[in-house]
């Protein structure tokens, strides 16, 4: 199977629930964006307590030890590009976090596994695993 980047939404999911990886992913190798370790650690320093921070941030730490976070590179810059016009003309947009997410993943041929698939689909040419 070829690789997957997974979305924010997935890893969120996990978090709250307590579900590995692996029950929401499956085998298939796997990366993370540099906008998805954004993201979550947003998340962690907006925890409503400092239980909850630690408990965030264990989580994103032991992602980040796992899993190497896909760069944003000229390629990706060009695949976004393209993409944010194209939507924008359609009137189509979607959040600019969304949109980096999204160009990562054509831009590296990989398939989004995401729990928001609704604004993914907009993306022309993006294989999406909806979970």
């Amino acid at each position: 199977m070829a690789p997957v980047l997974i979305d924010t939404s997935v890893l969120v999911d996990a978090e709250r629930r307590g579900d590995p990886l692996e029950k929401r992913v499956g085998d298939a190798d796997r990366a993370i964006s540099v906008i998805t370790v954004s993201e979550l650690l947003h998340g962690v320093h907006r925890a409503e307590s400092e239980a909850r921070r630690l408990v965030r941030r264990a989580f994103v730490e032991q992602l980040l030890a796992r899993l190497e976070p896909v760069p944003v590179s000229t390629q990706v810059a060009r695949v976004h590009a393209e993409i944010w016009a194209r939507l924008e003309a359609d009137g189509q947009i979607i959040g600019a976090h969304d949109l980096w997410i999204a160009a990562t993943a054509l831009g590296h041929g990989m398939a989004l596994v995401t729990s928001n698939a609704r604004d993914f689909e907009r993306v022309p040419g993006l294989t999406i695993i909806a979970l």
